[in-house]
């Protein structure tokens, strides 16, 4: 079976999706979805345990060699993220059962698992794949059923915030598939190891550059990078509990991984620092994380408040990206694994105050950190990490990336990550006063704890961001194989 990891990954849930959408109404598209989702991540994580001591894995489909046939293709890069999807969905299934049952119709229940076995599918498959276009078939199956996911949101503004995102994603997916025909029609290859080796000889072209300008839009749109992230905030604010956490953990952490595979594996080593590209990086990262954290402090909904935030961190990454250096892009990796941890755990506890009164406002949840003890504790736990305190995964990802900053001498650069870093303190501030420091009303005075079911896989990712905080041989190692494998030279 090892040899085939790779195909397993896709094939897995894919073939159960429609399975899932026949069961009968009642938990058992649940069961299966959670079975799906924890065997996907036992084999993502022995395909990450066999590329770190073996090396890379190559799987011809349908027995057609590369480039003429499609090859998946794994390293140290894709197989971490692979993992971190199919981690993030394993815990995240556990805690879907009772959110879902008191969120979603009965009736749409097993639609609703299929859909999310489609965008897992989607998901895997961009991480697994060594051929460009497939990339954006994935996508494609990734977008549509997140479209169809987050419209099933209790509120009538879940409609217009999918339909927002439709077109967003349409308009990205479109760019990069433009892109992606401009860069075929000078090379004649869709292969991203065949495309490495062409590419250097038309470089120069006018054709190249602009099919480099339009994948990067429309993985930027997918990344929600700023400004490009207008979509954010609403898609994650108004879908159900469950698909504002599995989104905000994987699916922009899945756009980065293709940004840095079309930057640093497909485009010819230099190419970043001979364009303006890095610069833009760093000046849209910069804007992202002043803008989005300051918006962040002024919102009274606590998923829109954490969706501002997310905007933020992809902020964090892009910076990483635009340093082009090897320290910069292993910082990069690093807050890629560590944000999964820290958004997912933040957004769970959220799902657990909105399961027991239903709304997640500030002005609704006074009083209920004493009410609710465990899920105050995975918010503050959570929060730390996210503002970057020492002992938490948030920190290392940030120290990579001040020493990235310093490497290079991006004194503003510095001055921006730690000014970030005390807006995070405001927010969160904001969040922990709201909860614990302010007065409970009469009906936050009989609210309990959430359920098991939703404080076991909070507590999972809460101790991950303690663990990888204090514990960074995994997360750095790996993120520096993955440089490495994409092919970034140190400076």
């Amino acid at each position: 079976m090892q040899e085939h990891l790779s195909i397993l990954l896709v094939v897995i849930p894919l073939v159960a999706a429609p399975i899932a959408a026949m069961l009968p109404r009642g938990r058992m598209p649940w069961m299966v979805t959670l079975m799906v989702t924890f065997i996907c991540a036992i084999l993502a994580g022995m395909q990450l345990w066999t590329v770190v001591h073996d090396g890379t894995i190559s799987y011809e489909l349908g027995g057609w060699a590369p480039p003429w046939g499609i090859e998946y293709r794994i390293d140290a890069v894709n197989a971490m993220v692979a993992l971190i999807v199919a981690g993030i969905a394993a815990l995240t299934l556990p805690y879907a059962l009772l959110s879902v049952e008191k969120e979603i119709p009965e009736r749409q229940i097993p639609l609703f698992y299929s859909a999310f076995l489609l965008c897992f599918t989607g998901l895997l498959g961009i991480t697994q794949t060594g051929d460009i276009f497939n990339v954006f078939v994935f996508l494609e199956i990734s977008s549509l059923s997140s479209y169809a996911l987050i419209s099933l949101g209790r509120k009538r503004q879940a409609l217009t915030s999918a339909y927002q995102y439709l077109i967003m994603g349409t308009l990205g997916a479109t760019f990069f598939l433009i892109g992606v025909g401009l860069i075929y029609s000078q090379t004649g290859t869709l292969n991203m190891m065949d495309l490495a080796e062409r590419l250097p000889e038309v470089s120069g072209l006018k054709t190249v550059h602009t099919g480099f300008a339009f994948i990067m839009i429309g993985v930027a749109l997918k990344l929600a990078l700023f400004p490009l992230h207008l979509w954010l905030p609403n898609a994650y604010t108004y879908a159900p509990t469950v698909i504002t956490i599995f989104l905000a953990a994987t699916a922009t952490k899945v756009a980065l991984y293709v940004m840095l595979r079309i930057l640093f594996t497909i485009f010819p080593d230099g190419f970043v620092s001979a364009t303006p590209t890095g610069d833009l990086f760093i000046l849209s990262g910069m804007a992202g994380i002043l803008s989005a954290s300051i918006y962040a402090i002024y919102q009274m909904d606590i998923k829109r408040l954490l969706a501002y935030s997310s905007v933020a961190q992809i902020g964090y990454m892009a910076m990483g990206i635009g340093f082009a250096s090897a320290m910069g892009v292993t910082a990069t990796i690093i807050h890629l694994f560590n944000h999964a941890l820290m958004k997912g755990a933040l957004f769970m506890a959220v799902g657990a105050i909105i399961y027991r009164i239903g709304v997640c406002r500030l002005d609704n949840i006074q009083g209920l950190g004493r009410q609710m003890p465990w899920t105050f504790g995975a918010i503050v736990i959570s929060g730390l990490s996210l503002i970057g305190v020492p002992g938490t995964a948030g920190f290392v990802s940030k120290w990579y990336l001040v020493l990235a900053a310093l490497e290079q001498e991006a004194w503003i650069a510095v001055a921006i990550i730690l000014i970030g870093s005390l807006l995070a303190v405001v927010y969160m501030g904001k969040l922990i006063e709201a909860l614990y420091f302010k007065p409970a009303t009469e009906t936050n005075l009989a609210v309990k704890e959430a359920p098991m079911l939703l404080l076991i896989p909070t507590g999972a990712l809460v101790l991950a961001n303690i663990y990888f905080g204090l514990d960074t041989e995994l997360t750095v190692g790996v993120a520096e194989r993955a440089t490495q494998a994409l092919g970034v030279a140190a400076k």
